[in-house]
């Protein structure tokens, strides 16, 4: 599988970020966007989007998570 090209705004507290948002249960994933563009202001809701579409196809890399083969 092609890993998706980051985001140009995208900064490593961002999936930080994101992976904290995802811990504490506060929203479905699929609703991160506003807390991106709340806790984020520089980042409108395109870049938001963005970030988090790159979290979401990223998270298992990033996390060790399945066999790769």
């Amino acid at each position: 599988m092609k890993k998706p090209s980051k985001p140009s705004k995208l900064k490593e507290e961002h999936l930080y970020y994101l992976d904290d948002l995802r811990e504490s249960g506060v929203t479905n994933m699929y609703g991160a966007t506003p807390f991106l563009q709340e806790d984020f202001e520089d980042l409108n809701i395109k870049e938001s989007r963005d970030i988090l579409l790159y979290w979401m196809k990223t998270f298992s890399d990033r996390h060790n998570i399945g066999e790769k083969k």
